[in-house]
């Protein structure tokens, strides 16, 4: 029987006291991607997926889930996410890509997509920088890691662009642009399960482009969403 592809999908989810007001949608919205990457492992049965979730705050990190099969995901709720204190995000990126990291080493062949969202900038590390955290994703990107940067409240392109991510995404921090924004992110992972099947340069593809026939199936988009459209994604890691 021929192994099937491994694929580690990291979500590195802002757990900063801003993020109270819209707990309730991060926390609807994030085991609806839980549930739908299940469903891609479906769709996909040549790919393999697991997830690692882990949440971060001034307080440390969280790990919710370490590299779960999808058979075993379980969903978060409201006991395993309280928003508060500051927001360390080059230190979260660091450790949970780091752990990762060491994971992945022990397979030949795979890919990982790495997901973070946050609706403020860093205020808070100590152990990393964000030129440390820059050159561990211009490192990964070459061996087929992919990073997406989802944020609201600040300059999402262009302090993704200071960590050479460029697959970006804004949202306002209100239920329907989340919801418009969680939409997305679920179309796009399909698109990016599609792309390793097919084996077409994951850089080549703006991850979070869409046609609009497809963007048409659910929410419509918000105004937050055009004036990013051009902003969006323009690369990401390679299939095989």
């Amino acid at each position: 029987m021929e192994a099937k592809h491994k694929v580690f999908n990291l979500i590195i989810l802002d757990e900063s006291g801003s993020m109270e007001p819209i707990k309730d949608t991060i926390i609807s919205g994030f085991n609806e991607v839980v549930q739908t990457i299940r469903g891609i492992a479906a769709k996909f049965p040549e790919q393999e997926h697991y997830i690692s979730m882990v949440s971060f705050n001034g307080f440390g990190l969280k790990t919710l889930l370490d590299v779960e099969h999808v058979e075993k995901l379980k969903q978060i709720d409201a006991s395993k996410y309280q928003p508060q204190a500051d927001t360390p995000l080059y230190d979260a990126m660091g450790q949970s890509i780091a752990h990762l990291r060491r994971v992945t080493s022990t397979h030949a062949d795979c890919n990982v997509l790495v997901t973070i969202l946050t609706d403020g900038e860093e205020n808070a590390s100590v152990e990393f920088s964000g030129q440390a955290i820059k050159k561990i994703v211009d490192d990964l990107k070459l061996q087929k890691w992919t990073f997406t940067y989802i944020g609201a409240n600040h300059d999402v392109v262009n302090f993704a662009a200071s960590l050479s991510i460029t697959n970006t995404m804004t949202f306002e921090a209100n239920e329907a642009s989340m919801r418009t924004m969680f939409d997305r992110e679920v179309r796009a992972r399909t698109r990016y399960s599609a792309s390793l099947r097919s084996g077409m340069m994951l850089e080549s593809v703006n991850y979070y482009q869409e046609d609009p026939d497809e963007s048409s199936v659910n929410t419509e988009p918000t105004p937050t969403e055009n004036q990013n459209e051009s902003d969006d994604t323009r690369e990401s890691g390679r299939a095989v």
